[in-house]
């Protein structure tokens, strides 16, 4: 029989429930308890450090990240940390600029060779156990043994470089050319060079100075890629702490490889994505039940309690799998990946005749104008050195982005193909000249263009939220359908001849592929949406709710279920104005976590929800690189490959997560030529069709304009166009043919 609990003193219930005086209406007081009920000593929600004296600025400077008075809180959300300094005003934001600038030019310092430990052995077991302690610290702080493991993994002890601007000229030269035959000779993608890591990698050789060797073949797949791999263990261990709070999105990739199928498994959560193993799908039976199988000892090992959501493609064998998975445990949900639904509905819309029609011109023009060097200088000429092409994640994407950004240009192309140069060329005399000048020159052409691509901006739109990463997807995604829907129509001025062939599309992939309660539910949760004037509630909307308070918590779904009416008539906390203000600045979780502590349980439900993805975008990676992976046979070699790829995968999935929000992507985002980019992308469009005589001669006198590109520049055609250009690589022109098309 439980022992009754003593009642609260008047001290610790104010502590407890982070009371403040009844004058106190700083937003700041939002985000930190006092403890013993005084206004001096004051706990961050986050990282549970207790700051004595300075009172509540003291606690927004530490939230802020203003050093000087208090240390700045690590843990803290960084949509918390922007509005505190928004508080705080121009000063810390000026402050926090200065200190960033101040490291620009700083490198990482790494330990001699001799200073690594030679005995190092990793417990492989660190990136397969489920961590059982408590997860409330990942919402609201962290241990240090925490942050010295991350640190660890990314290192961030810096050291100054010399300027570029003293290095000689021939010495800049000799060392590029070294470079240059390396990745040459070695066969290294060229797209390597857009990785973080490049750069830093040629600072700490010359930090070290003259004489720095090399580390071998036995050292690489040794002793560093064992170092590498308990790093990277650690670092997975450390997402794995966030699980019991946050809950998390299992997402399978499925892809081809000289084997046959192999299928990656990806967990995500709002800390971030961890790569958890790859496996050949020719050692598993091709049947649902045989999946079912390897399905099952992913939930294991992730931990059942842990998972929300479970993210595959629309393969039949895939979904039917992951059917039988969930009516197996029936706590979590199957959802289809929202990007691949995407590519579905814009599959469909491809078959339609005059979409077909337009998208054939569009790739005569893009082929005749990449396989003709003079032709693509003088179009480079008169648009800036942009490309005309442009590469997504998949191809179907990457023709749509294509088609709007050849709109965008009309005006440039028939200027080019009606100019005195174009004119007085052999090219405006022949028949694949002819033809795209006439196609160019064609008011038709543009007219149905411009109708193709007014149905799919919306559609992109939703491409760029999935791409861009932000914030977790799974909130956000049954509005975003939703939201695009409305936009088809109206942006055909509600005329149903115009608008409908493209609403059927939509329709009938997320009629028949995209509807779980966990969408609709997460839809209803997230606060942004819901108090908006023109959130509507449906029959749909008020099932997928109950359907999923009931899989998720299904010992407490009347309570849950009665706390949903403080929710939507904002009672209590729900109703502050730090609350209201926070509807939009705030990622829903974090609002949830903040402004629902009066309703545990509900609490717990709705940051569980709103912290999924719902895409497996963010995942698709070059997988060529370890194309060999699953062909070794030996045991220990097949172990080293395995940790190879969990070391690789990992870093690029940080270093993205790092990169959020950066106006940065990579090298073959930026160059069509590139054969990287064509190999998986658009080769059809680039296929050589007509080529001039001693055309193939003047491919080594191209100059190939390198840019640093924004993810919204992909989507420059669906909202604006953003181009930076890198201050060194502008002075350059790339004059090889190794980065030409075949001809």
């Amino acid at each position: 029989m439980l022992e009754p609990k003593e009642p609260l003193t008047d001290v610790q219930f104010k502590e407890k429930r982070g009371l403040v005086p009844s004058r106190a209406s700083d937003p700041g007081w939002a985000h930190g308890i006092m403890v013993n009920g005084g206004r001096q000593k004051i706990k961050c929600k986050y990282c549970h450090k207790v700051m004595l004296g300075g009172g509540i600025s003291r606690l927004k400077q530490h939230l802020a990240g203003e050093r000087g008075n208090v240390a700045p809180c690590e843990e803290v959300p960084e949509e918390v940390k922007l509005q505190i300094q928004q508080l705080l005003g121009f000063k810390v934001l000026e402050k926090l600029k200065r200190q960033k600038k101040s490291n620009k030019n700083a490198v990482p310092c790494f330990p001699s060779r001799e200073g690594i430990d030679d005995r190092v052995h990793w417990v492989r077991n660190t990136r397969r156990g489920c961590s059982q302690r408590k997860g409330k610290e990942i919402l609201e702080g962290g241990t240090k043994e925490a942050k010295r493991k991350k640190k660890q993994f990314f290192p961030t002890s810096f050291v100054t470089q010399p300027d570029n601007h003293n290095i000689a000229p021939i010495g800049m030269e000799q060392a590029d050319m070294a470079v240059a035959r390396f990745m040459y000779q070695a066969g290294i993608p060229i797209s390597a060079v857009s990785s973080q890591y490049f750069q830093k990698m040629a600072d700490a050789i010359a930090s070290v100075g003259p004489g720095y060797k090399m580390p071998t073949y036995h050292s690489l797949m040794g002793k560093l890629l064992d170092r590498s791999a308990q790093n990277a263990g650690e670092y997975v261990e450390e997402l794995r702490k966030s699980w019991e709070v946050t809950g998390c999105t299992v997402l399978v990739d499925r892809w081809m490889d000289r084997t046959g199928f192999v299928v990656n498994f990806f967990v995500y959560c709002t800390k971030g994505i961890m790569f958890l193993k790859s496996v050949d799908l020719s050692e598993v039976s091709e049947s649902p039940e045989g999946l079912l199988n390897l399905f099952d000892s992913i939930v294991q090992e992730v931990g059942l309690k842990n998972i929300v959501n479970f993210v595959t493609d629309t393969s039949p064998l895939f979904k039917a799998a992951g059917i039988l998975l969930v009516e197996k445990y029936k706590t979590f949900f199957l959802t289809v990946c929202a990007a691949h639904c995407l590519e579905l509905i814009l599959g469909e819309i491809e078959k339609m005749e005059e979409v077909e029609e337009v998208v054939g011109k569009a790739k005569r023009i893009v082929q005749f104008i990449y396989n003709n060097v003079w032709v693509l200088n003088l179009i480079k000429k008169r648009i800036g050195g942009r490309e005309i092409i442009q590469l997504a994640s998949t191809r179907i994407f990457s023709i749509f982005l294509t088609l709007h950004n050849i709109l965008s240009l009309k005006d440039h192309l028939h200027q080019t193909f009606t100019s005195g140069d174009w004119m007085q060329s052999n090219f405006s005399k022949h028949g694949a000249g002819l033809e795209v000048a006439k196609i160019t020159a064609d008011p038709l052409f543009w007219s149905k263009c411009d109708h193709v691509t007014t149905g799919t901006k919306p559609l992109l739109s939703v491409l760029q939220f999935l791409e861009s990463e932000e914030k977790p997807s799974a909130g956000f995604i049954y509005d975003a359908f939703e939201k695009a829907k409305n936009s088809v129509m109206l942006a055909f001025n509600e005329k149903e001849s115009d608008y409908s062939p493209f609403l059927k599309a939509i329709d009938h992939v997320l009629q028949k592929e995209f509807q779980s309660p966990l969408h609709v539910a997460a839809y209803y949760l997230n606060p942004s949406i819901f108090y908006s004037p023109t959130f509507l509630s449906s029959k749909v909307i008020q099932k997928g709710l109950l359907d999923c308070i009931e899989a998720l918590e299904p010992d407490i779904t009347s309570q849950v279920m009665s706390n949903i009416n403080f929710y939507e008539e904002a009672v209590g906390d729900f109703g502050r104005s730090v609350a209201l203000h926070g509807r939009e600045s705030l990622a829903p979780a974090t609002w949830w976590s903040l402004y629902g502590t009066d309703y545990p349980d509900l609490q717990r439900l709705a940051v569980r929800i709103l912290s999924q993805t719902c895409s497996i975008i963010q995942c698709r990676k070059s997988k060529s690189m370890f194309k060999n992976v699953h062909l070794k046979k030996n045991r220990l070699e097949r172990q080293k490959m395995n940790d190879l790829e969990f070391v690789h995968y990992n870093l690029r999935l940080q270093e993205r997560r790092l990169e959020i929000g950066k106006e940065r992507c990579s090298i073959c985002a930026l160059d069509p030529v590139c054969l990287e980019a064509i190999d998986v992308m658009m080769e059809d469009w680039l296929a050589d069709v007509e080529v001039m005589e001693d055309e193939h001669k003047r491919w080594m006198n191209v100059k190939v304009t390198s840019q640093e590109t924004s993810v919204e520049h992909k989507f420059s055609n669906v909202n604006s166009c953003i181009d930076n250009t890198d201050e060194r690589a502008s002075e350059d022109t790339i004059d090889t043919d190794d980065l030409l098309l075949k001809c």
